[in-house]
């Protein structure tokens, strides 16, 4: 039997749950924000498509300025290929002779495709997939205080770039970074070290690209950053509140839930589990907010269950068959968590968009 998807007009709270509903002024003052931002500072902005996954939110995102598109994996590119973008970056080290080949099948047939690199061993798979006739850009990708990936020191960086130019396959297009928080002096240090390093080796460096939502606002304190890559901010999340980053208002994401219990006078649990929620805490001690309900904690999620304890809290309690609206912590997992997003304005329902690379994770 096909699943009943809300028709448009249909009142949110006729909205079967547990389900994630986009606020359509929200997400098009965040992307309007954002990109008038980078357009006074004189930054390209590249989006991250990881957080949507929505052919049509890159679409409102390129209308609105923005220069191309970043996919965290190979599969992530191809869908939005096919979709009909041209210009995509893919922020991952890129291994084996199948992800290869599949790569260089995209390479042929997008104007512009780029990649990173931290290692020569993945510069020497990469080179041996591409030819003179076809180039693949390469940016090197360099850790400035984010310890996840990336070469240390600018030194490294020079070496990484003379590696890469060295083969007729691949073309040195520059640096990229995703730095930690509030890292911005690091990261304009460690390029510039590293552009004046490249300029005495005579290497081009067109492209610098910095990244991240919780420091998206600062993007101008890094001036030799030529493009800004960020993600979250077009929902927003817990995360990016408490970063200050955004207000409440801000919030174009909520996951619909309704309360299926109330075991005890002090318990509730919801419909919504970490098949819903993700088990992402970003360092808060609860799995999401629920929305105008103060005080009230998901304190653990199973898989189709959230247990939300409500002894802090007061006023009218949520009863049994209750919706409530609860602000993820990490709005990007819950994109890969279902197969549609319900979009809503003034209470209903506007749209139901099939999620175009759901499940994207190679």
């Amino acid at each position: 039997m096909a699943f009943p998807w809300p028709e448009v007009g249909t009142p949110l709270a006729d909205v079967i749950t547990p389900m994630p509903v986009i606020d359509e002024d929200r997400i098009a003052r965040n992307i309007a924000r954002a990109q008038t931002y980078m357009n006074s500072i004189g930054r390209a902005f590249r989006p991250h498509i990881k957080t949507h996954k929505l052919a049509s939110v890159a679409q409102m995102q390129m209308d609105h300025g923005a220069v191309g598109i970043n996919c965290q994996k190979v599969t992530e590119a191809e869908a939005f290929a096919d979709a009909g973008f041209a210009d995509i970056l893919i922020t991952y080290n890129i291994l084996g002779a199948a992800k290869l080949a599949r790569l260089r099948a995209l390479n042929d047939r997008l104007q512009v495709l780029r990649v990173v690199a931290d290692s020569e061993t993945t510069v020497t798979g990469l080179a041996a997939a591409f030819s003179a006739a076809r180039p693949l850009r390469v940016l090197v990708e360099c850790d400035t205080g984010g310890g996840r990936v990336g070469v240390q020191t600018p030194a490294a960086a020079v070496a990484l770039a003379r590696a890469i130019s060295a083969h007729p396959g691949l073309r040195f297009d520059g640096l990229l970074t995703y730095p930690a928080v509030g890292g911005a002096a690091r990261v304009e240090a460690f390029l510039s070290e590293a552009m004046a390093g490249l300029a005495a080796a005579e290497l081009a460096c067109p492209v610098r690209s910095n990244g991240g939502s919780p420091d998206l606002w600062q993007a101008h304190l890094v001036p030799s950053a030529t493009e800004h890559r960020a993600g979250t901010y077009v929902y927003n999340d817990r995360s990016m509140v408490r970063a200050g980053e955004c207000a409440e208002e801000d919030i174009a994401m909520h996951i619909l839930a309704t309360v299926v219990s109330r075991p005890t006078p002090t318990r509730a649990v919801i419909d919504a589990g970490s098949k819903a929620l993700t088990s992402d805490l970003l360092g808060f001690a609860e799995y999401g907010e629920i929305a105008g309900l103060d005080g009230a904690r998901i304190v653990s999620l199973s898989e189709e269950h959230g247990v939300v304890d409500l002894s802090h809290c007061s006023g009218p309690l949520p009863q049994v068959g209750d919706q409530c609206r609860v602000v993820p912590n990490h709005t990007c997992v819950v994109s890969n968590l279902f197969d549609r997003m319900v979009f809503h304005r003034d209470g209903k329902v506007t749209r139901v968009e099939d999620l175009l690379a759901r499940g994207t994770v190679w």
